[in-house]
C-alpha cells in the first residue's frame, strides 16, 4: 500500500507557520518596547526620588511607590523586608536577592523572540526543500510542458526561505535591542536598590 504525500499543502502550512511567527513577533515586540520605555522611565523617577530623599523611605511620594510598576515593586519590597536586617550584609543580600527576582521578570517573554529566530529561518528552508520537491514531482508526471510554471514553482519555493530570513532578521533586532534595555533597567534597579539600602541604614 502506498501512501502520497501532499507536498502542496505541507509547502503551504509552513508559510501558514512563518506568518503566525511574524504575528507573534510583532506582538511581543510591542508589547516588551511599550513596558520596557515604562519600567525604565519609573526606575529612573524612583532613583532621583531616593538619591534626593534625606528623609526614611515610608515619606517618598506615594505617587512614585505606589505605582503598579516592576521598580516600584522592588523599592516596596525592600522597604517591607528591610526592618528585618540586622546588619549591612544583611541589606546587601537583601538587595542582591530583590534584584535577582526583579531582572528574571524583566526576561518575560523574550524567549519567544529567540525561538523564532531559531525557528524562522529552519521553517523557510523546509518550505523551500517541499517546494522544490513539488515542483520536481510535478514535473516527472507531466514532464515540461511549461518553463514558466516551473520558474513560478521553484520561485514560490525560494520565497519561503526570503521569508523565514527576514523574519528572523526583524526578530534578532528587537531581541538585541531589548536585551540592551534589560542591561539599562537592570543597572537603574540595582542603584535604586542600593541607594534605599544607604537611606535606611543611615536613617
Amino acid at each position: 500500500m502506498s501512501m502520497t504525500i501532499d507536498y502542496t499543502s505541507l509547502h503551504t502550512a509552513t508559510f501558514y507557520l512563518m506568518y503566525a511567527c511574524l504575528a507573534l513577533a510583532i506582538f511581543v515586540c510591542v508589547e516588551r518596547l511599550i513596558y520596557y520605555v515604562q519600567t525604565q522611565k519609573h526606575a529612573r523617577e524612583l532613583e532621583g526620588a531616593v538619591t534626593g530623599h534625606a528623609g526614611e523611605l515610608h515619606l517618598l511620594p506615594r505617587e512614585l511607590t505606589e505605582r503598579d510598576s516592576l521598580p516600584a515593586q522592588a523599592l516596596r519590597t525592600m522597604m517591607a523586608d528591610i526592618p528585618n536586617t540586622r546588619s549591612p550584609e544583611d541589606l546587601q543580600h537583601l538587595s542582591s536577592a530583590v534584584f535577582l527576582s526583579t531582572k528574571s521578570r524583566l526576561q518575560k517573554n523574550l524567549w519567544v523572540l529567540d525561538t523564532i529566530v531559531t525557528a524562522a529561518p529552519l521553517l523557510g528552508l523546509l518550505g523551500t526543500i517541499l517546494g522544490i520537491i513539488e515542483t520536481f514531482t510535478t514535473l516527472a508526471e507531466h514532464g515540461i510542458s511549461d518553463p514558466k510554471g516551473v520558474s513560478a514553482g521553484i520561485g514560490t519555493a525560494l520565497l519561503a526561505t526570503a521569508m523565514g530570513i527576514t523574519v528572523a532578521l526583524i526578530g534578532l533586532v528587537f531581541l538585541n535591542h531589548f536585551h540592551d534595555r534589560v542591561d539599562r533597567i537592570s543597572e537603574h534597579l540595582k542603584v535604586l536598590l542600593l541607594r534605599s539600602a544607604i537611606r535606611r541604614e543611615a536613617a
